[in-house]
């Protein structure tokens, strides 16, 4: 077994790809989303397994597979009894192209507000889990904002006001809440999640709806699947798996059960 640590982020994505040229059995990340995020990009054109250990405050890819937290000899119990009887599930990747270049990603795309308190959250230490989410939801409502965006969807173009928008392979962010609903990720496609302007009160009444998933019901609330998608307008920040991708435009695609998972 050999364990990985580095002082950055960008050692670590460069470790682990020279690790996993070697073909491992398995490569186990052991942390959140955000380390998740760097274990898919270290697997792009690899068939190794991924193998995920949710310790992070969001652990949402975790969620979507039904992964929960163990602790660690529990942990390494299942990997190893999945391995042994080959309970490994394929499942989608997006890839998101900006101005900074191209990263995969497992969950969702967030640009707008939800990326904003995405920022605010990366930011902030306490709290852990997802209280973190709701306070920086909170602490950014002051900056709530619609910006005007234009949205090339499978070769249909339209330009909305947006007060945000999630690109999503799975179901969850921000520490468990349901953005997407509906999304699945082995479908081979992306769930396009649009957020008419709304004003500050109404998003209060609005938030503890998207934890139940709920909120796809209210008619500010649109709904689209596609393959591929371009989003262009102010230069807004673009989030995925919680880490900055950079500023729009930003152009996402999916890759049909690209990432082999150990469920």
């Amino acid at each position: 077994m050999t364990t990985l640590v580095e002082a950055s982020a960008e050692e670590l994505l460069a470790a682990t790809v020279d690790a996993v040229r070697a073909t491992p059995d398995v490569l186990v990340a052991v942390g959140g989303d955000g380390l998740v995020n760097l274990a898919i990009n270290a697997l792009a054109e690899n068939q190794v397994p991924l193998a995920i250990v949710p310790t992070g405050t969001g652990n949402d890819l975790a969620r979507g597979l039904g992964i929960a937290r163990q602790k660690p000899d529990a942990a390494a119990q299942r990997i190893l009894d999945s391995l042994r009887s080959g309970s490994i599930r394929s499942i989608d990747v997006g890839v998101a192209t900006t101005s900074a270049g191209e990263r995969r990603f497992g969950g969702v795309v967030s640009v707008g507000f939800d990326a904003r308190v995405n920022a605010r959250a990366n930011r902030m230490r306490w709290p852990r889990g997802r209280a973190r989410y709701v306070v920086a939801t909170l602490r950014e409502l002051a900056g709530l904002r619609a910006e005007r965006m234009t949205m090339a969807m499978d070769s249909e173009m339209t330009t909305r006001d947006v007060a945000f928008m999630s690109v999503a392979n799975n179901r969850f962010i921000g520490g468990g809440m349901a953005i997407a609903p509906h999304a699945r990720l082995d479908d081979g496609m992306l769930d396009v999640v649009r957020v008419d302007p709304i004003s500050r009160v109404t998003l209060l009444t609005f938030f503890p709806r998207v934890f139940a998933g709920t909120h796809t019901r209210l008619p500010i609330v649109h709904e689209r699947r596609v393959s591929e998608i371009t989003v262009s307008g102010p230069e807004a920040d673009v989030f995925a798996d919680g880490e900055n991708l950079g500023a729009l435009p930003v152009s996402i695609r999916v890759l049909p059960r690209a990432l082999r998972v150990i469920v």
